[in-house]
C-alpha cells in the first residue's frame, strides 16, 4: 500500500470518526443551533478532504 493511498484512507477514517462524534453529540444534545454547527463542521471537513484528495491544493487567492 503506497503512502498516498494510506493518507487518503486515514483521512476518510478521520472524517467518519468526526461524523460519528458529531452525530452522537447532536443526538444527546438536541439543539437546532448545535445541529447547524455540527453539520457545518462536517461539511467543511469533507470539503477539505475532497479538494485535497483530488489534488486541488493550489491557492488561487
Amino acid at each position: 500500500m503506497n503512502s498516498d493511498l494510506m493518507n487518503r484512507a486515514m483521512a476518510l477514517f478521520a472524517i467518519a470518526l468526526l461524523t460519528g462524534f458529531v452525530a452522537i453529540l447532536i443526538v444527546y444534545v438536541p439543539r437546532w443551533d448545535l445541529g447547524i454547527m455540527g453539520a457545518l463542521t462536517v461539511f467543511l471537513a469533507a470539503w477539505d478532504f475532497w479538494h485535497t484528495a483530488t489534488g486541488r491544493t493550489e491557492n488561487k487567492h
